[in-house]
């Protein structure tokens, strides 16, 4: 028996092929195979990918992660670019704009003042604080790691779960720093978030078996910038990095999953849900401690 030959397609036998499809990982010929946004699928995975909705988008193209294919792959990606920058300028315009959007456990801005913080119920800066920066060169390395690392990422995902994926990669990441950070510290950026999608990417790599090396190049760089000092009178919050980097993975080992239809939405819808919930739970731990 000849152990080096090809897997025969699994609708032609008599066909070798190192083809397979994006969905299944069964073995496809070229007469089987069917472009999709990323790689190929078989015509039975397709067929399951229409059957999921009614009129024109049951009929629609979907992604890896069954998502709707877009006419622009890259428009979420656009859109929080757009929203980092805008709130970049009112904060510039506005400086007091960053003390109430950034990440404090609680704090006192002068003697007498009302305590205020997360801790006090201001929990959008959670959020609030993913979208802001106060320096040039940090909105502008952290928005172009955003289109490098988001735009093939969305393509593979759909609009929908990239945007879940970010949000709640920039949440889990303000968690972590809201539990492990001294309550006056200062914490602002969209690394967190930015993070949750290169662990989602090396999850993505490792499930299409592309290359890894560059993955894990970047990743290490990552690493490096997180926990090397370089001065400069800043400092890295590795809290952020980290919490974004763990959630972002456990989000996209449930995006792909392997699952088809209406089991595909729900394991989807339940991994966001059980990570949302991890999340506030660790804020809700710290809130107790510190209130």
């Amino acid at each position: 028996m000849d152990t080096d030959r090809l897997p025969g397609c699994y609708r032609h036998p008599d066909r070798d092929t190192g083809i397979s499809c994006t969905r299944c990982e069964r073995p496809i010929c070229p007469e089987c195979m069917i472009s999709a946004s990323v790689g190929f699928q078989c015509p039975e995975c397709v067929r399951e990918g229409s059957g999921t909705g009614h009129g024109a988008t049951a009929n629609a193209p979907r992604t890896l992660a069954g998502g709707l294919v877009a006419v622009d792959p890259q428009f979420v990606t656009k859109i929080l670019i757009g929203l980092n920058v805008a709130v970049f300028l009112a904060a510039y315009v506005m400086p007091g704009l960053a003390v109430q959007l950034e990440l404090l456990g609680r704090y006192v801005e002068y003697y007498g003042a009302p305590v205020a913080g997360v801790s006090t119920g201001q929990y959008h800066r959670l959020l609030t604080s993913v979208f802001l920066h106060v320096e040039w060169w940090h909105i502008f390395g952290n928005m172009l790691a955003l289109w490098v690392i988001g735009g093939p990422l969305e393509a593979a995902l759909g609009r929908a779960r990239y945007l879940a994926l970010y949000l709640l990669s920039g949440l889990g990441g303000s968690a972590l720093v809201y539990l492990l950070t001294a309550p006056n510290t200062p914490t602002l950026g969209a690394s967190g978030a930015i993070c949750g999608l290169l662990g989602a990417t090396v999850v993505l790599a490792r499930r299409m078996r592309w290359e890894m090396r560059p993955v894990l190049i970047t990743l290490g760089l990552m690493l490096v910038i997180t926990f090397v000092p370089f001065g400069g009178g800043w400092s890295v919050s590795w809290q952020a990095h980290i919490g974004g980097l763990v959630t972002g993975a456990l989000i996209a080992l449930g995006f792909f999953a392997q699952a088809a239809g209406r089991k595909r939405t729900l394991v989807h819808v339940g991994t966001c849900v059980v990570v949302f919930l991890l999340a506030a739970a660790l804020i809700l731990v710290r809130t107790a401690a510190l209130t």
